[in-house]
């Protein structure tokens, strides 16, 4: 498994804080890559004045790295292009919210 692989996995652990799903099935994050160790994630939010957005750059940052310690740093870049909506969500989060009664 590459690192973008091993981080997507673990960033699958962090949870929309309005929608009950993690962000990779919500379709929030949009690419991963790893260049001379440090870990770039590409990612949108639900609405770009989401009250969230430091929240997830702080908090992903610390989770990436408590998970993948041979990292030396990440950064979240939000980006807003293509905007995000509810075709980003994948079948298996569709899945998963019509199971808590979402309709999806």
């Amino acid at each position: 498994m590459t690192l973008e692989e091993l981080i997507l996995e673990s960033l699958k652990k962090v949870k929309d804080p309005e929608i009950p799903l993690d962000i990779v099935n919500l379709g929030l994050v949009y690419g991963v890559q790893v260049k001379d160790g440090i870990a770039y994630v590409d990612m949108t939010l639900t609405v770009q004045g989401c009250p969230a957005k430091s929240y997830f750059a702080h908090y992903i940052r610390e989770f990436v790295l408590s998970q993948i310690p041979q990292l030396k740093d990440v950064v979240v870049n939000f980006v807003f292009e293509p905007p995000w909506d509810k075709d980003k969500i994948s079948e298996e989060g569709k899945t998963i919210l019509r199971s808590m009664g979402w309709n999806i």
